[in-house]
């Protein structure tokens, strides 16, 4: 199938679910977002087309970056972590307003799912609006304030590089002990390449939740 990054990015989120004691749910029911420059062209255009082909992940319309990702906090947290909004911004301060967000997910082990808009990755045009001017190298941008407060980090820099990304971020965001913020920083001319993927990238795929059983030697433990 041929579609750029930020269509299968959208299409791969819509069939992703979670289950747990029998039960499935929509692992990533949405997605809050504002858009601007660096996202735009890209996931934006990818969710408009997603109510017109009927790809299933709502858009729902954010005012403030960082009031989006506590909003994405309380609905994960409403359902006991089996879901987890996802939330995009433009480049720049737009993006690094959701940073207290993920610090306040990741510190509570809450399931969110961050896509903020990056630089150029062929760096023709760099620097250009929004973006941050660093004289020693070109390889970072304001979003690698998303590091130490995400528990699983990733740029993509090509678009082969987003099958392993979209899964590694599954994972944790389906891992009980280690979920939290999970930040796909997406450079804004990638988001818009074209390229063909397989078609086992977007079939349904169930991620099973575990409920942690205790341990029965601390059960037997007289209460000190």
């Amino acid at each position: 199938m041929k579609a750029t990054v930020a269509q299968a990015l959208v299409r791969f989120l819509a069939n992703q679910y979670s289950e747990r004691d029998g039960v499935q749910h929509r692992l990533v029911p949405g997605c809050f977002g504002i858009f601007g420059h660096g996202n735009v062209a890209g996931l934006g255009q990818a969710l408009l087309e997603a109510t017109r082909t009927g790809v299933d992940l709502p858009y729902h319309l954010a005012r403030n970056e960082q009031g989006m990702v506590h909003t994405a906090v309380g609905y994960a947290r409403m359902r006991n972590r089996l879901q987890a909004m996802a939330c995009t911004a433009s480049i720049g301060p737009g993006s690094t307003n959701m940073v207290t967000g993920a610090a306040l997910a990741s510190t509570n082990r809450i399931p969110v799912l961050l896509l903020p808009s990056d630089v150029f990755a062929t760096r023709v045009a760099n620097p250009v609006l929004q973006e941050l001017e660093d004289p020693r190298t070109f390889d970072i941008s304001v979003n690698d304030a998303f590091r130490p407060v995400s528990r699983f980090f990733d740029r993509v820099w090509r678009p082969e590089q987003l099958p392993s990304a979209l899964l590694g971020a599954m994972r944790v965001l389906t891992d009980p002990a280690e979920t939290g913020a999970v930040t796909i920083a997406l450079p804004q001319d990638v988001q818009a390449e074209a390229y063909d993927w397989p078609d086992e990238l977007f079939a349904p795929r169930v991620w099973h939740i575990p409920r942690a059983v205790p341990e029965p030697a601390a059960l037997a433990r007289p209460p000190s």
